[in-house]
């Protein structure tokens, strides 16, 4: 039972990093019906950012080793503050560099753009970083703490409370608020949005951001639990949009779902045999996708001629 409670706790931590990627994936495809395929890479960048940010503010250069004592609350918010500057910027020029030029027409071009721009950013930080891998210590410490047996690391905690803490606020933001009704009103048609009134372009530009901004936010959290890499966000953002088709890809809630289920199956399967975990997750994308194709939370649309 005690190793079933750990892995229920290491689940949930790794599940709130697939649900915030997802949750990126989700504001940009419902408000242009595209996909950052370069969204690995911007929590890479994201990771590093937040990592030459609390180096910077330390009083180091861009680049180097980190000391448990260099890392305080105060330099790791800020830089989390840096991280999202830094990587919603990097949204707006990825939108207007690689998916508005090919917004309406026929094709998959943004596809292959939006990998080009990862495959940019991945190589950037290579260039800057180098392939070494780098360590961002907790800014809560090491200290194991004991919930019924099971040993959790204090970054594990933040990461699920920061995670539920900032999915709720969206889903608040987007449900109750002026702006929330508008990107669900250009979600769901943007030429009616214009005609209401609504600036879809602003719109579409703000949803870039906070997708970006997760992404980031996903890699400041998860840094400090494994070493930052330039070739960590390939398998991360896979199993976040394979969180987000399990969950829904239209519909956030669904997202969220899908990466917390993720992540619980594939600690626990773990427990037992750690070469099934991949083969579980995507068996079960492939049961979801025949029995519900739209995903657990998703909606069937149905088009009239």
């Amino acid at each position: 039972m005690v190793a079933i409670l750990q892995a229920v706790f290491s689940g949930l931590a790794l599940g709130s990093i697939y649900a915030l990627v997802a949750l990126g994936f989700n504001i940009t495809h419902n408000t242009t019906k595209t996909l950052n395929f370069g969204q690995g890479e911007f929590l890479v960048a994201g990771a590093f950012v937040a990592v030459s940010g609390v180096l910077l503010l330390s009083g180091k250069g861009l680049t180097g080793a980190l000391l448990p004592q260099d890392v305080t609350l105060w330099r790791y918010g800020g830089s989390l503050v840096i991280s999202i500057v830094v990587l919603g910027l990097l949204g707006i020029l990825l939108y207007y560099t690689a998916v508005r030029p090919f917004i309406g027409l026929p094709g998959l071009a943004w596809v292959m753009s939006t990998i080009g721009f990862g495959i940019i950013i991945q190589n950037t930080a290579l260039a800057i970083w180098g392939p070494s891998p780098m360590v961002l210590p907790s800014p809560l410490g090491d200290t194991v703490i004991r919930i019924g047996g099971a040993g959790v690391l204090p970054q594990e905690v933040l990461v699920l409370v920061s995670s539920i803490v900032v999915m709720l606020c969206l889903d608040t933001v987007m449900r109750k608020t002026k702006i929330g009704k508008a990107v669900r009103a250009v979600a769901h048609n943007q030429n009616t949005a214009t005609l209401m009134g609504i600036n879809v372009a602003a719109v579409i530009v703000l949803a870039f951001v906070v997708s970006s901004s997760l992404a980031g936010l996903a890699g400041l959290l998860i840094a400090p639990i494994t070493t930052v890499s330039v070739f960590m966000g390939v398998t991360l953002a896979l199993k976040a949009f394979s969180a987000a088709i399990v969950g829904g890809l239209s519909n956030a809630r669904g997202c969220m779902l899908g990466g917390f289920l993720l992540g619980l199956i594939e600690a626990l399967v773990g427990l037992w045999h750690a070469e099934l975990r991949e083969i579980s997750i995507f068996l079960l994308i492939i049961i979801v996708l025949v029995l519900k194709p739209e995903g657990l939370l998703g909606q069937r649309i149905s088009e009239k001629v």
